[in-house]
């Protein structure tokens, strides 16, 4: 992609940015359509919780006494959402977005079967789940593994989503999920080969049919399923 396009790719193809913008989005769409009602882990098998957080940017102050520390509550806009990502050793992934990292356990639970070892980090969000599974934890601030606990595969995940928020410069708000489902596809078979990803996706969006999220976008206010 052009790096001085839009985030797009509307410029190389030669149409407006709504049209590609809502392309895009179609295509994202089906790719989220594979990651429906998928349940990881079991008997012997190891899956990686985490989150991170996008959207919310407050610009700093220009100087330097007037700047305030934009990690605390109070100096936030409010918009800013946690993407929590389920991701199985040597499998696919999921990831939603939630207000908190806390707000995330019901939909962990529901995607991870029983008897499933769950690797997260040190965060309080993950304490509750130490009662109905098997959970072992990585303390970043001393390693990002030890003893074999890690969420590296996870974190690999949080690298190509926050590689997608430069390239496509605003990622957050009524969209996120959308970009959210997309790196997680992408990661998911980031081994297979371009023309396969390419097949893959086009074969997802032929089996859809009219978008839920798109359908009327020209004539309505803009919002995503």
């Amino acid at each position: 992609m052009n790096r001085r396009d839009d985030g797009t790719g509307s410029r190389p193809l030669g149409v407006s940015y709504k049209r590609t913008f809502v392309f895009l989005h179609k295509l994202r769409e089906a790719m989220a359509v594979e990651l429906k009602g998928h349940v990881f882990g079991g008997e012997g098998r190891t899956v990686e919780v985490d989150g991170g957080y996008f959207g919310g940017y407050i610009k700093p102050a220009n100087h330097k006494a007037s700047r305030v520390d934009r990690r605390l509550a109070r100096n936030q806009n409010g918009k800013r959402e946690c993407v929590v990502i389920v991701r199985e050793r040597g499998g696919n992934s999921v990831p939603d977005v939630f207000r908190t990292e806390g707000a995330a356990l019901s939909f962990i639970k529901a995607h991870v079967a029983k008897g499933t070892v769950i690797q997260a980090d040190k965060a309080a969000s993950w304490d509750a789940l130490h009662a109905q599974y098997k959970v072992t934890r990585i303390n970043h601030r001393e390693a990002y593994s030890e003893d074999g606990a890690c969420t590296n595969m996870a974190e690999e995940y949080f690298s190509r989503l926050r590689r997608a928020a430069q390239d496509h410069h605003h990622i957050a708000g009524v969209y996120l999920l959308r970009y959210a489902q997309e790196a997680s596809w992408r990661e998911d078979h980031r081994r297979e080969a371009n023309g396969a990803q390419y097949e893959g996706i086009a074969g997802l969006a032929m089996k859809r049919g009219p978008s839920v999220g798109f359908c009327g976008y020209w004539q309505r206010p803009l919002r995503a399923a």
